[in-house]
């Protein structure tokens, strides 16, 4: 069987009507992007682009209060400008930007909006862990003459496509168009993405839980008491063992859930009581519960679907639970029981 390249995959969706010709072009235009961050997350030290961003002394502080790393604005900046010229965009909005950008006028506009995280984990850059970069294409609703905030605030359920890109020993795009959830891996030799997975399925049941335990202390009860009873193992009311993984990274957690089960959750918690939760909801959250349910998963904040949460603000933050479906459900459970009878 001859490869099928991200490109033929494309054109093979837009014959059988799953995707129009703009956002077939408009993904291929992401996956180049990608393909340039990936060279500059493989140069590494070599390229001079690890270390946080400084100006005036101190680390530069992003949108979201994190110290901004050389590679985050490099990235950032790869996709806003290869998206800048395409025609397909009405506007584009970034984890590391404070409101959206729309098209300039000098460039045509298209009828999509385009969220990122340029690069997700990266935290992890300077100790050589699997980053990655996560985006979700919404519709612009008809008759906006220019693109603003309010445009993108759009529930999950409403995106056309979402991906991300992780740049590990391989560099591997996955992707739905709402059609599946698909991999393909960079062909550093040829530089094209190659379908090597179609039709990725995340197994229902699960023994494997992704989450940081050192937060425990925060959590609140319903919480608590889930992770209690998974820790417990055959002896404890799960009646199985369970093995626990945290890469704090989410797209390399995620990746892995999507390779072979498990549940990745980052619940809400005491610690900054202001905030809802940790992951941003337009960034983050929804793109990566397109992909999982897509393959079969599940995802919700603990108490409802992500993608029907109706969003208020472009970095709002949400709890997140997904992975595997039944596991997903009982944590769910455990936190609709909890409201039910708090005592």
């Amino acid at each position: 069987m001859s490869s099928i390249s991200l490109t033929r995959f494309l054109i093979e969706e837009e014959r059988a009507g799953h995707v129009n010709p703009d956002l077939r072009l408009l993904i291929e235009v992401v996956a180049r992007a990608c393909k340039s961050i990936s060279v500059a997350v493989g140069k590494g030290a070599l390229g001079g682009v690890l270390g946080d961003v400084i100006a005036s002394g101190a680390a530069s502080i992003n949108v979201q209060g994190e110290a901004q790393k050389k590679l985050d604005v490099l990235s950032n900046e790869i996709l806003l400008e290869a998206n800048a010229w395409g025609g397909h965009l009405a506007a584009c909005a970034s984890e590391e930007m404070d409101h959206s950008q729309p098209i300039p006028d000098a460039f045509p506009r298209g009828a999509y909006l385009l969220l990122f995280d340029p690069l997700d984990g990266s935290s992890n850059i300077d100790v050589n862990v699997s980053v990655g970069t996560i985006f979700s294409v919404l519709r612009c609703p008809e008759g906006v003459e220019q693109a603003g905030d309010e445009h993108f605030l759009q529930p999950g359920r409403e995106q056309v496509a979402a991906g991300y890109c992780i740049y590990g020993p391989s560099t591997m795009l996955v992707l739905t168009i709402g059609h599946g959830t698909h991999a393909f891996t960079l062909d550093r030799e040829q530089g094209s993405f190659v379908l090597t997975q179609k039709g990725m399925r995340v197994p229902e049941e699960t023994k494997e839980f992704a989450i940081n335990v050192s937060n425990q202390r925060h959590w609140e009860a319903p919480m608590q008491r889930y992770v209690s009873d998974l820790l417990a193992g055959k002896e404890g009311p799960r009646g199985k063992d369970f093995n626990m993984r945290w890469i704090a990274s989410m797209v390399a957690d995620v990746h892995r859930i999507l390779t072979r089960g498990g549940i990745f959750i980052y619940p809400w918690d005491r610690k900054d009581p202001g905030k809802a939760g940790k992951l941003r909801l337009m960034y983050e959250a929804n793109p990566m519960a397109m992909l999982v349910e897509q393959a079969g998963g599940a995802a919700s904040n603990g108490r409802e679907r992500i993608m029907d949460i109706a969003p208020s603000q472009l970095h709002q933050r949400v709890p997140v639970f997904l992975g595997s479906k039944k596991e997903v459900a009982e944590a769910t459970r455990y936190h609709l029981e909890h409201d039910a009878n708090p005592a």
